[in-house]
């Protein structure tokens, strides 16, 4: 063999070593992509839970004079005292449901957003930029990355209320339930 053909194996080994690592390197990069999207939907749901029980509470409240009623102080008044206990337990979980739910929407700003939100697009654009420029390979990573960290800060905040929202209607179903079952008698 000349040395010819052994400086083409060479090479083409090394280029065969790169393109192993720019492969293995973009799974990674598609993986943090996919998360980020995972993440995403998983805000939206939180959000499409924390509005279907708020929904839901306050179509209770409007078609039920016993559900309106917990929030009415003559009802502690004329009831005797177990009525009245499981009256405050259920006004208390249903202002909870709602309150924890109305938590779930708020918006949630990161305290140090990527390019990938446009909140804080203004202060990224010019590390976007200058990272086009410079061919910087390290930096969609890096920005996934950090985007991935904020969403899962979000949406572990919001599924926390969500949790808190799908216990207080449990306690106001099975509060309802006993008011009703006292009002049978």
């Amino acid at each position: 063999m000349n040395e010819k053909a052994v400086d083409q194996l060479v090479t083409a080994a090394a280029v065969e070593k790169s393109f192993e690592h720019i492969v293995e390197k973009s799974h990674y990069l598609d993986h943090l992509k996919k998360v980020n999207d995972v993440f995403y939907d998983q805000i939206k749901i939180a959000d499409q839970k924390a509005a279907y029980l708020f929904t839901f509470m306050l179509a209770f409240l409007v078609t039920s004079a016993d559900g309106r009623s917990v929030f009415s102080l003559d009802r502690y008044l004329a009831d005797p005292w177990a009525p009245a206990i499981v009256s405050a337990v259920m006004a208390v979980a249903v202002m909870t449901t709602l309150i924890s739910a109305i938590m779930v929407v708020l918006p949630r700003n990161a305290s140090n957003g990527t390019s990938l939100y446009w909140g804080s697009w203004p202060a990224n654009r010019a590390g976007f930029i200058e990272a086009n420029l410079s061919g910087d390979p390290e930096y969609l990573t890096r920005e996934y990355l950090g985007n991935v960290d904020n969403l899962s800060a979000i949406a572990r905040g919001k599924f926390v209320f969500v949790n808190v929202a799908f216990r207080g209607l449990l306690v106001a179903v099975v509060a309802y339930a006993m008011l009703l079952a006292v009002k049978v008698r």
